[in-house]
């Protein structure tokens, strides 16, 4: 029963954060242009996965949780914009920042076409050190193809937002 409680009370939290995260100052703009860190993260069957796996392409790296509305809400979006653009270099990457057995469990229901890795608590510092000032989730980092942030945004991150973002890195890709 504590852990359904303190399930519920951490869930309500991050859900405030996320909201009250939307009227923060842009931590882009002091991010922008500095060099993705490498990383590696395990997906739900254990097998690990570096950043670098995804070099060259226009990344949208989104921190979520399974206890956390707006960012099931994101998935079906972010879904359908990674087979819309996927061929033109656009790649989304989840990293849950929670224990594998729940994303499991939500990924066996809910499937998605792109990758999703389990950072738990490391996931929680990643984002730290990618501008998550209020250790909001959703939280989501866009990365340029030469590795470079472009774009942070903490809350939830609509279609338009991201196309808005990614267009110009996805527009220079087709005319190379």
């Amino acid at each position: 029963m504590r852990k359904i409680v303190l399930l519920a009370g951490v869930g309500i939290l991050a859900l405030l954060a996320g909201i009250s995260a939307r009227h923060l100052p842009d931590s882009s703009q002091a991010l922008k242009g500095s060099v993705l860190p490498d990383f590696n993260f395990p997906d739900t069957s254990g097998r690990q996965h570096s950043i670098s796996e995804w070099r060259g392409k226009v990344l949208v790296i989104n921190f979520w949780a399974t206890w956390c509305p707006p960012c099931l809400k994101e998935m079906p979006e972010f879904n359908a914009l990674q087979k819309r653009y996927s061929e033109q270099g656009l790649q989304f990457i989840g990293i849950a920042i929670e224990d594998n057995e729940p994303v499991a469990k939500h990924l066996a229901e809910n499937p998605v076409d792109y990758p999703i890795l389990v950072g738990d608590n490391a996931a929680i510092t990643l984002s730290q050190q990618l501008g998550n000032l209020v250790n909001a989730v959703p939280f989501s980092v866009v990365v340029g193809r030469d590795g470079r942030v472009l774009h942070t945004h903490p809350g939830e991150f609509s279609t338009k937002q991201i196309l808005d973002t990614v267009k110009d890195e996805l527009s220079a890709a087709v005319n190379r």
